[in-house]
C-alpha cells in the first residue's frame, strides 16, 4: 500500500515499525458542541484506513483523543453557567452519538486532555531541563529556533514563517512562531499545579503526550485534517522530537476541506451543517458515502443534490443487495455447485478493489468498483442462476462494502416502507394534479431501481436494479 506523506509530499510505500501491526493517531474533536461535517470527513476516512489495514491483516492500534480543555471550552461553558468538565462530559457523549450513525468503529483508545495532565507536565518540564523551553511568570513557550526542522512538515522554514506571522504575536515571547506549552492560572479557568505554578496545558503538547503515551516515542500514521498541518502538527513534531530525539510519526496523512454549496462553511455565511442536522433527513451512512466517494486529499462540495444523490446510490447498493439475499432464500434445495467461470470472473472486482484502496486509500474508484460490480451482478445473475452462484456474488458485494463501512444498516423491510411512502406520496400528488412532483417522485425511485406500474387493481411496484 502507497500513502501520500505530507512530510516528503509524495506517495510511500506503507511500511510498518512492526511487521502487520499498524499505529495511527487522529487528532480529535474539541468537545464544546455537536461535530460538524468537516468533523466527519477525518472520522470516516481514518476510520476506513483502519478498516483497510484491518481487512488487509494488519492488528491496528487506533488512538483518537478529545481536547477537553482550551479556549473555546472555557468561554462556552462560562456563558452556560457550567464546568469545563460537564460541557466536555456532554459533547463526548453527543460524540459517540454520531460517530455511531456515521459507523465508526470504536477506537483502541479515546484519551482525554484532561486525564493526562502528568504526562503533559512531565514534557514540558523535560524540554526545559533540555533547553527547548522557557519560562515567562508561569506561562512556558517552546523555542522554536532550537529545533532545526521546525517548518519541514508545512514546507517552510522558520526565516519565512517569521516574515508571514500572524499567530498568537506575544512580546514577552522571543520569537513569534514560539508556541504556548503551559500557560498561567486566569480568572474563571480551570487549572492544575505544576512547577510553574497554577495553569493548563497549551494545546499542541496534548496530542504530544497522548499520542506517545498509547503508541510510544515513534509510531506509524499520524492523521487529521488539512487545517492542522500548520501550526498544531508542525508544533507536535517540534516539542516531541526534541523531547524524546526520535522521529515521531513516520507517514502524515491529511484529508481535504469540505465545501457548502461551493463556500467555505462558517457560521457567519449561514451554512453551518453539524452531523445531527443531516441525521435529521437522512441516514448517516449516506454522509458516510458521501465523503467516500471522493478521494479524501481532495476536496468536496457538501450541497443538497448531492447528498440526495448519495443516498440515491446507496440505495441501488441495498436494492442489489436484497435481490440477491432473496433468490438465495427462494434457492434453498438448489445443490449446483459454484461455476469456477463466475467465481473467477467475481474475485477481479476484490483484485481491482484493493488495487485502488493501495493507491494512498483511492475510497472513490473502489467504490466506482463495487458498482461495476453491481452491474456485473445485474448482468450475470437472473431466476435462473445458481444459490451458489448468487451467494458468491452476494457475500463479494457485502465483503467489500464492509471494508467501506458501508451496507451493513438496513434490513428489506425498512426499504420496502420507503418505496411505498414515496408511492403514496406520488398518488397524492397526481391526485392535486401536481404533476410535475408526480414526475419527480417517479423519477426518484427509478434512480433507485424501482419501476411503478398503473394496473386496474392500483400501483404495483418491482425492483429491476
Amino acid at each position: 500500500m502507497k500513502i501520500f506523506n505530507t512530510m516528503t509530499r509524495k506517495k510511500d510505500e506503507f511500511i510498518p515499525l512492526n511487521e502487520k501491526k499498524a499505529s495511527i493517531y487522529v487528532c480529535g474533536s474539541t468537545v464544546y458542541d455537536f461535530i460538524h461535517i468537516g468533523n466527519a470527513r477525518p472520522m470516516v476516512v481514518f476510520d476506513t484506513l483502519r478498516r483497510y489495514l484491518t481487512y488487509r491483516g494488519y492488528e491496528v492500534t487506533y488512538v483518537q483523543n478529545f481536547t477537553d480543555i482550551d479556549d473555546k471550552m472555557i468561554r462556552r461553558a462560562n456563558e452556560s453557567g457550567i464546568t469545563v468538565k460537564e460541557l466536555g462530559d456532554r459533547f463526548i457523549n453527543e460524540f459517540y452519538t454520531d460517530a455511531k450513525g456515521l459507523g465508526i468503529l470504536p477506537a483502541t483508545v479515546n484519551p482525554r486532555a484532561t486525564e493526562h495532565i502528568d504526562e503533559i507536565i512531565a514534557i514540558v518540564k523535560d524540554l526545559e531541563d533540555k533547553g527547548h523551553a522557557y519560562n515567562v511568570d508561569g506561562d512556558v513557550y517552546f523555542d522554536t529556533e532550537s529545533f532545526p526542522g521546525y517548518g519541514r512538515l508545512c514546507g517552510q522554514n522558520l526565516e519565512d514563517l517569521n516574515l508571514g506571522a500572524r499567530i498568537d504575536v506575544n512580546s514577552v515571547k522571543k520569537n513569534p512562531m514560539d508556541f504556548a506549552l503551559w500557560k498561567s492560572k486566569k480568572e474563571g479557568e480551570p487549572y492544575w499545579q505544576s512547577p510553574w505554578g497554577e495553569g493548563r496545558p497549551g494545546w499542541h503538547i496534548e496530542c504530544s503526550a497522548m499520542s506517545m503515551k498509547y503508541l510510544g516515542n515513534t509510531f506509524d500514521i499520524h492523521a487529521g485534517g488539512l487545517d492542522l498541518i500548520f501550526p498544531h502538527h508542525e508544533n507536535e513534531i517540534a516539542q516531541s522530537e526534541c523531547c524524546t530525539g526520535e522521529k515521531f510519526a513516520r507517514y502524515w496523512m491529511h484529508n481535504g476541506y469540505i465545501q457548502v454549496n461551493g463556500e467555505k462553511m462558517s457560521k457567519s455565511l449561514g451554512n453551518f451543517v453539524t452531523v445531527r442536522q443531516v441525521s435529521e433527513k437522512y441516514d448517516l451512512e449516506v454522509l458516510r458515502m458521501f465523503i467516500l466517494q471522493v478521494q479524501y486529499r481532495n476536496p468536496i462540495n457538501y450541497t443538497d443534490d448531492a447528498i440526495l444523490g448519495t443516498k440515491n446510490a446507496l440505495d441501488r447498493l441495498y436494492n442489489a443487495k436484497i435481490m440477491l439475499e432473496q433468490l438465495v432464500d427462494s434457492k434453498k434445495d438448489d445443490t449446483a455447485e459454484l461455476s469456477a467461470q463466475w467465481k473467477a470472473t467475481i474475485d477481479q472486482y476484490r483484485d481491482t478493489f484493493n488495487e485502488k484502496m493501495d493507491d494512498d486509500l483511492n475510497t472513490a474508484d473502489a467504490i466506482s468498483t463495487i458498482f461495476d460490480l453491481v452491474k456485473e451482478i445485474n448482468t450475470g445473475i437472473n431466476g435462473n442462476s445458481s444459490a451458489a452462484d448468487a451467494k458468491y456474488a452476494l457475500d463479494m458485494l457485502v465483503e467489500l462494502c464492509g471494508v467501506l463501512g458501508l451496507l451493513s444498516k438496513r434490513e428489506t423491510g425498512s426499504l420496502d416502507e420507503e418505496v411505498e411512502e414515496l408511492i403514496a406520496q406520488r398518488q397524492a400528488a397526481r391526485k392535486s394534479k401536481n404533476w410535475a412532483e408526480a414526475d419527480r417522485i417517479r423519477d426518484l425511485l427509478k434512480d433507485m431501481g424501482i419501476v411503478i406500474e398503473d394496473t386496474r387493481e392500483g400501483i404495483r411496484w418491482k425492483r429491476v436494479n
